[in-house]
């Protein structure tokens, strides 16, 4: 008993765990800031494209 005493408790004083976890929080905000910005950068492209395509189309 004093062996999974000694095991619980070095488990609870391990800082792995949190650590992890710290890791893939900010990999998910990093992730969501990222797709934020491409989708944001292809929108702009796309109208950019599309007013470009209009004014060759018009011939101004």
């Amino acid at each position: 008993m004093k062996v999974f005493a000694k095991k619980v408790q070095r488990f609870l004083a391990s800082e792995d765990g949190p650590t992890a976890v710290e890791y893939a929080v900010m990999l998910a905000l990093i992730v969501v800031v990222c797709l934020a910005a491409i989708k944001s950068v292809g929108t702009n492209t796309s109208s950019t494209f599309t007013n470009v395509a209009g004014q060759l189309k018009t011939g101004s």
